[in-house]
């Protein structure tokens, strides 16, 4: 398929538009018109450049791209030496940062709920459609401590637990995957039971202490694997397109 054709559909799909980022979404370095082979992965790190390089792809398509907010201008060193092999191979960028995390079907959020067995899946900032943090439920009320032993098992990565001196049990949760710690104080109090994201703060502790929540940070990495993997399994059933997830490990 035709590169920008994939661009008009992408857009079409995640809807960049209903959510202010701190990046650009969509088609961030140019290369080839046609595409016939796409590698996807969390980050646009040199590594997975490489391995997209080895695997002849045509594409990457990445949750984490370039040209941030506040970063330099300046294109030398880590990030000359990432365009410049893109360019070189004729690869195409396409990243999706916030409007990936957010898609109710392939979103990071709704794929770490699916994941995980949470239903009755709302906003967790009442009245915001596009909010980047969700609540919901599970059908039976779990510990903390299984709770940490199945975010650990599903992502394959040890979690981090920090249970309130309460221990209550989990009937509600709220989450935000990656970098979303700072919305565990919106969810205690909401009275939600734990709170689930990637990262973790200094002053996250004291808060699940003193707010009676529960915490858990699975690793930022490891909680935005599954939305860029599920976005392009939908463009192979979709366009009969060849695409390979690749998994660069992050302990972070």
């Amino acid at each position: 398929m035709k590169s920008l054709a994939l661009e008009q559909f992408l857009s079409e799909y995640l809807k960049p538009e209903l959510i202010k980022d701190f990046t650009p979404n969509g088609l961030q370095i140019e290369g080839k018109s046609d595409i016939h082979k796409i590698v996807t992965g969390v980050t646009a790190s040199k590594a997975l450049i490489d391995k997209a390089i080895k695997e002849k792809a045509d594409a990457i398509l990445v949750h984490h791209g370039y040209f941030w907010k506040n970063e330099s201008y300046v294109i030398r060193g880590m990030k000359h030496d990432r365009i410049k092999s893109l360019l070189l191979n004729d690869i195409n960028l396409f990243a999706y940062h916030l409007p990936l995390d957010i898609h109710p079907e392939v979103g990071n959020n709704a794929q770490l709920a699916k994941l995980l067995g949470i239903t009755k899946v709302a906003p967790l900032e009442v009245g915001n459609p596009v909010s980047v943090a969700m609540q919901g439920h599970f059908d039976e009320s779990l510990t903390g401590q299984f709770l940490k032993s199945l975010l650990t098992t599903k992502l394959d990565r040890e979690c981090l637990h920090i249970s309130p001196a309460s221990d209550k049990d989990i009937k509600t949760v709220a989450w935000c995957t990656g970098g979303g710690q700072g919305y565990i104080e919106l969810a205690a109090e909401q009275g939600i039971d734990a709170f689930i994201t990637g990262e973790v703060s200094e002053q996250t502790t004291h808060i699940a202490h003193e707010m009676d929540i529960h915490f858990f940070a699975a690793g930022h990495h490891a909680t935005e694997r599954y939305g860029v993997k599920a976005l392009g399994e939908l463009l192979h059933e979709k366009f009969n397109i060849e695409v390979k997830f690749i998994d660069i490990d992050n302990p972070v």
